[in-house]
């Protein structure tokens, strides 16, 4: 069991050593862009999905009215 812990404080404090140390994080301005940039892709992707969604229904509807 003790070795379970040394081995789980060993592991918390090389993580914690590496976010301090190692990990660059980005500036305020990297961040905004990086945040535009998925909002955008996200957008055009909502977009791209609903008229992929509007033009199935509709030729959906259009396949039924010719059958029935």
């Amino acid at each position: 069991m003790k070795n379970i812990v040394v081995k789980a404080k060993d592991y918390l404090v090389s993580s914690f050593d590496e976010l301090i140390n190692n990990v660059t994080w980005p500036n305020r301005s990297e961040l905004t862009s990086s945040a535009v940039v998925v909002l955008i892709a996200s957008l055009l992707l909502a977009l791209v999905v609903f008229f992929m969604d509007y033009t199935l229904e509709h030729f959906v509807k259009f396949v039924y009215k010719l059958l029935y």
